[in-house]
């Protein structure tokens, strides 16, 4: 990459989220976002590499593309990673380490490819090697075709900053933001979660509404690069989006524990005076007053055998309280089993792209409004 003001930006996204996370791309402005296995692809220099952590809540991580070559063995890796410009994007001073995959390619063995960059990076620039670096710099070789990436995000971005406390299986901030894109979400409408856990759809909700970036409160990998200005950082970081929503956003679960910690983590993420927590069973679910909005839930899956038939009364019970209380209210809700979704009785539109987390696929089922 000799240009170093237009290069191709990887968004990475779940498998079956693509399309969701290229509409969120195309609407925060970049440049003609595409989905491809994996993630969305667009251009840009550093500037966009900093705002797409800043801003794009449905991305894992983000990724700098720094240049691709054809690459059929080792000695011809090695000579071609020796020409790639590494100073103008990494620091001598700065530890990195290397990361490679080889698929349907005539390099087949991973860690040589690593070792031959991980040298190429150490001779030409003087970079110091470090498994513990923040620094990654990715390899893959495809057909032949070895593409070098940096990865400018460090910590996957699902981490907001502001979660201290998380319960079991909790959804990822970024799954979650794209999974209320997917319900027509757009911070106008309230959201109700009847089995909030650590409040995560909740947080996510009401900071899309307030128009919070996020990625405000926490570090990312670029801050290490040859080619990162912090004034220039600190200017696009100070640009204040903030509004305050139209409407409010509610959690509530029968654990006071899963409560405790959703207050705790929206108060760290600065949207507590927008969110109500409170302890209820779904039962004692209710909407609040004023127009109806989404019921967005993740209850808990089958994942062992026979857990299906215990569930299938929540899932009942579920179904029930939203059809007779929730009038005009559209329903989100991740599941596991098609099954276990069908047995809330509820009217789902075809479901999403069956999505992998947490070792499962789960899969979003949706209403239109319910009658």
């Amino acid at each position: 990459m000799t240009n170093t003001s237009d290069f191709e930006i990887f968004l990475a996204a779940a498998p079956g989220l693509e399309p969701v996370l290229c509409a969120e791309v195309g609407s925060k402005g970049f440049k003609q976002p595409k989905p491809v296995p994996g993630g969305v692809v667009t251009r840009g220099g550093w500037p966009e590499v900093w705002r797409a952590n800043l801003w794009v809540r449905g991305a894992g991580r983000v990724l700098a593309r720094i240049d691709s070559f054809r690459a059929v063995h080792l000695a011809q890796l090695d000579d071609r990673a020796r020409r790639v410009p590494w100073s103008s994007v990494l620091r001598p001073d700065t530890p990195f380490r290397v990361e490679a995959s080889c698929s349907g390619s005539r390099i087949y063995h991973s860690g040589a490819a690593a070792q031959r960059i991980e040298t190429a990076i150490r001779e030409t620039l003087g970079a110091p090697l470090s498994e513990e670096a923040e620094v990654t710099v990715m390899v893959r070789i495809e057909n032949d075709l070895c593409t070098v990436s940096v990865d400018t995000s460090g910590e996957p971005l699902h981490k907001r900053g502001y979660k201290e406390a998380i319960n079991a299986a909790p959804i990822r901030e970024t799954m979650a933001s794209l999974f209320l894109r997917q319900c027509g979400f757009d911070g106008s409408e309230p959201v109700l979660d009847p089995m909030c856990g650590s409040g995560t759809f909740i947080i996510e909700a009401a900071e899309i509404a307030a128009r919070l970036n996020p990625g405000r409160a926490r570090h990312f990998a670029f801050e290490k690069l040859a080619s990162f200005d912090a004034e220039a950082w600190e200017r696009m970081r100070a640009v204040k989006s903030m509004r305050v929503p139209a409407a409010r956003f509610y959690g509530s679960d029968r654990d006071a524990g899963a409560i405790a910690m959703s207050r705790a983590n929206a108060e760290r993420a600065g949207v507590a005076e927008y969110t109500e927590f409170r302890q209820a069973t779904i039962s004692e679910a209710q909407p609040p007053a004023g127009p109806p909005g989404l019921v967005i839930v993740n209850p808990p899956y089958g994942s062992r055998i026979g857990d299906k038939g215990k569930l299938s009364p929540l899932y009942r019970a579920l179904g029930q309280v939203l059809t007779s209380r929730f009038t005009g209210w559209r329903v989100g809700l991740v599941a596991n089993e098609p099954k276990l979704a069908h047995a809330t009785g509820l009217p789902f539109l075809s479901p999403g792209a069956p999505v992998p987390h947490g070792g499962l696929r789960v899969s979003l089922f949706r209403t239109g409004p319910l009658p």
